[in-house]
């Protein structure tokens, strides 16, 4: 049985596969936002890096523990409410994020689609980016957490249950 405490994962129309990642956050779309754009921010809970905040605008965010570093462009970007980039460097296939805001009563619903080309492990990507979610709700009630391998962990393993590998 799938752990429906994670996300989904997708087949795509091109072979690869789509994680899609939500969390209900108790805090306003501004706050929220914040976290996604600011380079102070980002480096609390996702990499140090930096966006720039526009169609077309660069990011560069530097995972330097393993080595990644993205290197792509905004493909998207709707102040509030749609933030799109690829978690790629150049000459790697797309790996589109597709960050969506939208208000709820409890405060902000976070969506997180996670593009994974075909043959790549998804169940990986989606369980790293559940890690990254876990210390994104932390650094919104301004706690700092380390990465939670143990999280990560199950979330690959529901993951791997639901894309069959």
């Amino acid at each position: 049985m799938t752990d429906t405490s994670f996300g989904r994962i997708e087949k795509r129309e091109d072979g690869g596969l789509r994680g899609v990642l939500s969390r209900t956050l108790g805090h306003d779309a501004e706050r929220v936002w914040s976290m996604l754009v600011e380079p102070a921010s980002l480096a609390q809970w996702l990499a140090p890096g930096a966006i720039e905040p526009r169609v077309g605008g660069a990011v560069k965010i530097d995972f330097s523990d393993s080595g990644m570093v993205i290197d792509s462009q905004v493909t998207a970007f709707e102040p509030l409410h749609l933030l799109e980039y690829s978690w790629s460097r150049p000459g790697e296939p797309q790996r589109p994020l597709r960050w969506s805001l939208a208000p709820c009563a409890d405060g902000t619903v976070l969506t997180l689609a996670v593009g994974i080309p075909a043959g790549e492990d998804a169940a990986k990507a989606c369980a790293g980016f559940e890690g990254h979610l876990e210390m994104l709700a932390a650094a919104l009630e301004g706690v700092s957490i380390k990465f939670p391998f143990d999280l990560f962990l199950s979330a690959r393993a529901a993951y791997r249950a639901q894309s069959g590998g």
